[in-house]
């Protein structure tokens, strides 16, 4: 990466210097990336993984995660998570779990607020309706769209398309979308992120499930691993109001899934030897919970799926929301004028299918409700 333009200021400390001494050998130096489609200088104090994170949380569809659904609609209340807290969620354990090994905590950030961009609204129900809409020109899968997204689709830098995110960023994010490719050997940090999303999503959706009364702690405690953490609360404390007992058992769920994946990674890693990234990403060495730990994670992610995600109050909204993005796209192809005038543009490139589905694909839960009332119900 060219340092040419790059001006350095007296007496701070590089991001280089920075790295040198906090990052162990296996860590992904950003003096070791392969840059970015289009060459820019550097900066003189932000690294540039540190720029990417930037670029993402300054675009237009990072802010319209906050009205997307995670898992449960607002018309559930204003509790729950939507696709930005759950981002930020992730973004927290990866950068606890990525210091704690002494990796990338830039790298990691990037990628944690970059891996749901690409998200439909109404969570995974909308992106199944989508792939059903594109089915006859690709499909549809969230985590292409975010490449999609960054190299072309978001434009706020005059000079060329896109973000222009950093090769690590991007490559990170296409292993999530060709996550059947055994071929892919991802860098750690790629690998941790995917971890803590795991571990984010099974303690917030057991905490929305109890909050929004779809499920108790009682029926809760048939899995062995809700019933392991709800001891440990109880050894430690006693007379818990319900809704602090839910808010310890929560913490108590992610603390002893973090703990694990430290405790499985981090002796490895440190007697591996590895002597730089490249080595560590072809190395046996996973990010990932134990053997055990993983079984009881399926294990309460089943139950999760059987007794929430198929919950009749969930389904029927997963129903509607799939109803109206079919009546939605098949209104747009019938009528293309509604469309923006740069993505009547863009359907000249990529053809007219495609472009309304990433129009769709780009709106809020409000947004999408409101088109449709407007000119489609």
């Amino acid at each position: 990466m060219s340092s040419d333009n790059a001006i350095l200021l007296p007496g701070l400390q590089t991001y280089k210097e920075r790295e040198a001494v906090l990052l162990a050998p296996y860590a992904m130096r950003s003096i070791d990336s392969k840059g970015r489609k289009y060459a820019e200088p550097e900066h003189p104090y932000r690294g540039p993984f540190q720029r990417d994170r930037d670029r993402i949380l300054h675009c237009s569809a990072y802010r319209r995660l906050s009205g997307k659904m995670q898992v449960f609609t607002g018309e559930m209340g204003d509790y729950h998570r939507t696709r930005l807290t759950h981002t930020h969620e992730v973004a927290s354990i990866a950068r606890t779990i990525g210091r704690a090994l002494q990796l990338n905590e830039d790298l990691i950030e990037a990628l944690a607020l970059f891996h749901d961009i690409g998200h439909p609204p109404f969570g995974h129900a909308g992106e199944d309706a989508l792939n059903e809409c594109l089915r006859d020109v690709g499909g549809f899968s969230h985590n292409e769209h975010a490449l999609t997204i960054a190299e072309e689709i978001d434009v706020r830098y005059h000079g060329f398309p896109g973000l222009n995110l950093t090769s690590e960023v991007l490559d990170g994010q296409g292993v999530r979308a060709d996550k059947q490719n055994p071929d892919l050997k991802p860098l750690l940090e790629v690998q941790l992120v995917d971890a803590a999303d795991s571990i984010t999503y099974d303690a917030h959706d057991t905490d929305d499930a109890v909050k929004l009364g779809l499920l108790t702690l009682d029926e809760l405690a048939e899995v062995s691993l809700i019933r392991e953490m709800l001891r440990r609360v109880n050894e430690r404390y006693s007379n818990l109001s319900p809704r602090v007992l839910r808010q310890t058992l929560v913490h108590e769920l992610i603390d002893y899934q973090v703990s694990d994946v430290l405790r499985q990674c981090g002796q490895l890693l440190a007697t591996a030897e590895l002597q730089n990234a490249q080595q560590a990403r072809l190395s046996p060495i996973s990010i990932e919970p134990s053997d055990l730990v993983a079984s009881q994670k399926s294990e309460l992610e089943k139950f999760l799926y059987d007794r929430v995600y198929r919950h009749p109050e969930i389904i029927r909204v997963r129903e509607q929301a799939q109803s109206r993005l079919r009546k939605i796209f098949a209104g747009y192809l019938r009528e293309p004028g509604r469309l923006p005038k740069r993505y009547l543009t863009r359907s000249e490139s990529v053809g007219l299918p495609r472009t309304v589905g990433e129009y769709i694909a780009g709106m809020t839960d409000r947004f999408c409700n409101e088109q449709y009332e407007r000119h489609f119900s």
